[in-house]
């Protein structure tokens, strides 16, 4: 699998050990990718913050929407409490809801004690229609959970696996990719991961490194060639953000809030038609924030450490230079491939990418 600094494409930071949100400690995660037949082209994408040992024990979280042509759930009671409590999946526009319910099946077995309230999990979507039959029933509660069952630490495959099978980028093929970067604060040195779920940009936007690369790449784009559907440019993106470093709800959602700036660096001005959600999350603080409903009558207190808000802009860095490079890994990890009604999805030409950087 190629990645985009394999290319020599200049990208700022120091990365992680596998250079994937996994770098955060304890994150993990699975893929299930369905490709069968001439139309399903499509998966789930599961993200446990605290791995599938520790999915219960809730992280700090924040959300934002760039613009909300797109799904997901759960964010109503996170905005509530600032508190994640469950696994992230990601997955097609019309397999929200058996992705929804694969998640709580998967809790009632794991963990009966926590199902014994409430679930109210967190699934979002990108729109896969180009390459899949989206109205299939292609993906059941099963795949979820398999998606759990599988999710793992350490390095992880891109491009088109889990949620992001069927995606398209820029007119190239798109889907799943990562980053990480080690941010030094003080004697500490924590990580910031964005895993994306890249389906998004019209091919003249395209940028890699600073340099305006889409117009050179105009050729073979049978999206445009058909005017499918909506206007270049439609389609959308979910980013996921992990961090070991310890922050408040409110500073996860400021991360959340960076990450249209790391987007921008690769091209996209941002279409109407692209549905484009974000959600960061903090594995410190262990223990705090462990309920959100009574379980006892005695008067209680929890405590959160954090980074102080005049601190945070190395974090913030960290974000938007994790974004760009998970874009960009997404399309350079891909190879073609031709789904529903036989629609064609180039892969981006890496040689000719990196002659043109190298001329510029």
């Amino acid at each position: 699998m190629t990645r985009a600094r394999e290319l020599g494409i200049p990208l700022p930071g120091e990365t992680g050990p596998a250079n994937a949100i996994t770098d955060v400690p304890g994150v993990e995660v699975g893929y299930t990718t369905l490709v069968e037949g001439e139309s399903a082209r499509t998966g789930v994408t599961a993200i446990l913050p605290r791995g599938r040992a520790g999915f219960a024990k809730p992280c700090a979280a924040g959300t934002y929407s760039l613009n909300g042509n797109g799904e997901m759930t759960g964010t109503a009671w996170l905005a509530e409490t600032g508190s994640l409590g469950l696994p992230v999946l990601l997955t097609n526009t019309h397999a929200v809801g058996p992705c929804h319910r694969g998640v709580i099946d998967w809790v009632v077995r794991e963990r009966p004690d926590v199902a014994s309230q409430w679930l109210l999990p967190v699934v979002a979507e990108t729109w896969d229609g180009y390459l899949n039959d989206v109205n299939a029933s292609t993906i059941r509660p099963e795949h979820a959970g398999a998606a759990l069952d599988a999710a793992r630490g350490g390095p992880i495959a891109e491009g088109s696996v889990g949620g992001g099978t069927g995606m398209m980028c820029y007119g190239f093929k798109g889907g799943t990719g990562t980053a990480s970067r080690v941010v030094s604060y003080g004697a500490d040195a924590y990580t910031v991961g964005a895993l994306v779920q890249a389906n998004f940009g019209a091919r003249r936007e395209l940028t890699v490194a600073g340099v305006g690369v889409g117009a050179e790449l105009a050729g073979d784009n049978p999206m445009e060639d058909r005017n499918w559907l909506a206007p270049p440019g439609s389609g959308s993106v979910i980013v996921v953000l992990g961090t070991d470093a310890p922050l408040l709800p409110g500073q996860c959602a400021a991360l959340a809030r960076r990450v249209p700036l790391g987007l921008a660096r690769t091209g996209t001005t941002g279409s109407h038609f692209s549905g484009d959600l974000f959600l960061a999350f903090s594995t410190a603080n262990p223990g705090a924030l462990t309920s959100t409903f009574p379980v006892s009558t005695e008067a209680a207190y929890e405590s959160l450490r954090f980074v102080p808000w005049g601190r945070i802009d190395p974090f913030f860095e960290a974000v938007v230079h994790v974004v760009e490079e998970a874009v960009l890994n997404a399309l350079v990890a891909n190879e073609p491939m031709v789904g529903r009604n036989g629609h064609r999805a180039p892969a981006l030409p890496v040689d000719r990418l990196a002659a043109l950087l190298q001329r510029k």
